[in-house]
């Protein structure tokens, strides 16, 4: 039986190692064919495709999802079987069901070999182990104790970042309103035996992207992981939330493990704002004394943050990037508040009747007609207008060197992080974000709104 895995692409795609690729080989017998391909390296040419596999299984993000479902409906006009899994079919098991011939739902290595098996048996949805007819899924969450070892033979372009991700934990207990992780690992949280981890880390190159959603959310599992670490001398970054990086031992574990970067969601630097979005363990105060912390211990910070939240005003975007430039950020992200499905975000701005289209995802160019709402205290070109101007702002070749702390021995690693991703984002910034705020404006003068 042939089975080939498809990774969706769209404008956001990043070049990190797809772990559940890897993750479903390890599940998948060896009387199967297995082949993958990453559509945002080698694009899918659906005109053209003429491979015709007995199984297709796509992962699907919200973000992804359009393209999933052209490709998902494609392959089966020619004859291949669907299975969609991942975080959005997860929230929209029946929006799912519209391009395939079954979903799995949550996370999907335990039910792997039972899509397989019906698969092969030529039943695909029907066997026991269904809530309903065309959705498999578990009972409730499984331990990640006894996971084989991820296969990493498919994923091998070399235009993927030179890091191998590994996962230690699933869950997060903090009720963020605007993210949907809880929706697809729980909020209880699960961890892997540290004796596995570090088995699978020794398989591994030396340097590490942690899967984690937060790779400190319980501290005395990571400080015994972190301290296992100390002479297998890998370079690794992470997430983590800010809940875990004020205590100085906290950094001084990870710093000895290797850490040499983490991806902190401060998402505001006004109190009441994370307040709103259930952010409770956010500080703003407390910011710039955990950035200087992290960088006197070698660790480089890339920040996320996000722009419309309900205390939002239109000074926000200034402060945001001069906090990043008073604080010598490494990097950050500017994101504009997005209403995932199953959020409790989406839901309330949905009963709020704020929602300017119920289903964005599914539009064909759907980065360029965000925000999906209307915001609360400024007019969503507002909105837009400032979220670009940060992007700019934050990435002036004036901000980049002003953010380089001159008076820190950075690392190889730290340079490489620093120069040239910055410099990238300087292009992205006048580009990209440009481009797009360029084709908003003009969608909105047309009075074309991406169908809202």
């Amino acid at each position: 039986m042939h089975v080939h895995l498809v990774a969706p692409s769209n404008e956001d795609s990043t070049y990190i190692k797809p772990l559940w690729v890897s993750t479903l080989s390890a599940h998948t017998p060896d009387d199967v064919n297995l082949t993958f391909r990453d559509d945002g390296i080698e694009p899918i040419d659906l005109a053209k495709e003429e491979d015709v596999p007995d199984l297709v299984g796509i992962s699907v993000n919200s973000k992804t999802a359009a393209r999933a479902y052209a490709i998902a409906d494609a392959y089966r006009k020619r004859g291949s079987k669907v299975v969609l899994g991942g975080i959005h079919v997860t929230a929209l098991p029946d929006e799912g069901l519209e391009h395939a011939d079954a979903i799995v739902s949550g996370e999907a290595e335990w039910l792997w070999q039972d899509v397989l098996a019906d698969a092969k048996a030529g039943k695909l949805g029907r066997t026991k182990s269904l809530i309903s007819r065309r959705i498999y899924k578990h009972d409730k969450m499984p331990e990640l104790v006894g996971l084989p070892m991820p296969k990493r033979d498919l994923v091998k372009s070399r235009r993927y970042v030179p890091f191998d991700v590994v996962q230690t934990t699933r869950g997060c207990p903090f009720p963020c309103e605007f993210c949907s992780v809880s929706t697809y690992n729980g909020t209880t949280f699960r961890f892997r035996p540290v004796k596995e981890v570090i088995a699978e880390l020794e398989t591994v190159g030396p340097r590490v992207l942690f899967g984690d959603d937060n790779v400190m959310i319980h501290q005395k599992y990571s400080h015994e992981l972190f301290e296992a670490m100390v002479p297998m001398k890998k370079h690794w970054v992470a997430q983590a939330s800010l809940a875990g990086l004020h205590k100085i031992e906290n950094v001084e574990v990870m710093a000895r493990a290797g850490c040499r970067a983490l991806f902190i969601g401060f998402e505001s630097v006004d109190d009441s704002a994370v307040r709103g979005a259930g952010k409770k363990q956010n500080k703003p105060r407390k910011y710039r004394d955990i950035v200087r912390m992290l960088a006197d211990h070698g660790i480089a910070v890339w920040g996320s943050f996000v722009f419309g939240l309900d205390d939002d005003t239109g000074t926000a975007f200034e402060r945001t990037v001069e906090f990043c430039i008073e604080s010598k950020i490494t990097m950050a992200l500017f994101a504009l508040l997005t209403p995932y499905p199953g959020t409790r975000l989406y839901k309330r701005l949905r009963e709020e009747d704020r929602l300017t289209k119920d289903r964005w995802w599914l539009s064909e160019d759907h980065d360029h007609g965000a925000p999906f709402y209307q915001p609360k205290h400024m007019t969503r070109d507002e909105l837009r207008t400032g979220w670009v101007r940060a992007w700019r702002d934050m990435y002036s070749l004036r901000s980049i060197r002003k953010r380089y702390d001159f008076g820190l021995d950075h690392s190889w690693i730290q340079n490489l992080a620093y120069w040239p991703i910055n410099l990238m984002m300087h292009e992205l910034a006048e580009k990209k974000i440009a481009q797009g705020d360029r084709t908003w404006r003009k969608h909105r003068t047309l009075d074309v709104p991406f169908g809202l």
